[in-house]
């Protein structure tokens, strides 16, 4: 797994395994959070075994998939209701990060300066610079 530490609530990764859960919650994790749509890749594991594994170590866990139709408002509420909601610090992950990042970065539109959130994921390694019109607003 390569773990991307945005800020001490929330890191992101690439697929994660079902097998992963188990490290995730060793690593002090309380949510996982997935935004990957299910079927993307013929290797990548469904939605239902990656909760499945997480209701077994206790965690939380929120599917969100961010697909080729884009963010709309209420994947934004739902990964913000997901973070607030954590008992724990948020494990996010899509294929690369980078929607996890996208989504988070949103998530704290008009809660953080832009430029904060922008330098966060940017010390992540993802680039949300583009959304910068979108992170000044609520």
């Amino acid at each position: 797994m390569d773990v991307k530490r945005i800020n001490e609530h929330v890191s992101v990764s690439p697929q994660i395994s079902p097998d992963d859960v188990t490290v995730i919650k060793a690593l002090g994790f309380g949510t996982i959070v997935n935004n990957r749509p299910d079927d993307e890749s013929p290797d990548q594991p469904r939605s239902e075994e990656i909760a499945a594994a997480a209701e077994a170590a206790g965690l939380a866990y929120h599917h969100i998939p961010l697909g080729r139709d884009g963010v709309t408002p209420d994947m934004v509420e739902r990964t913000k209701a997901a973070l607030e909601g954590s008992n724990g610090p948020v494990f996010c992950f899509c294929r690369s990060g980078t929607r996890s990042t996208t989504l988070w970065a949103l998530s704290r539109a008009g809660e953080a300066p832009a430029s904060e959130i922008i330098e966060a994921a940017a010390h992540a390694g993802y680039d949300v610079s583009h959304l910068a019109g979108h992170l000044s607003q609520k």
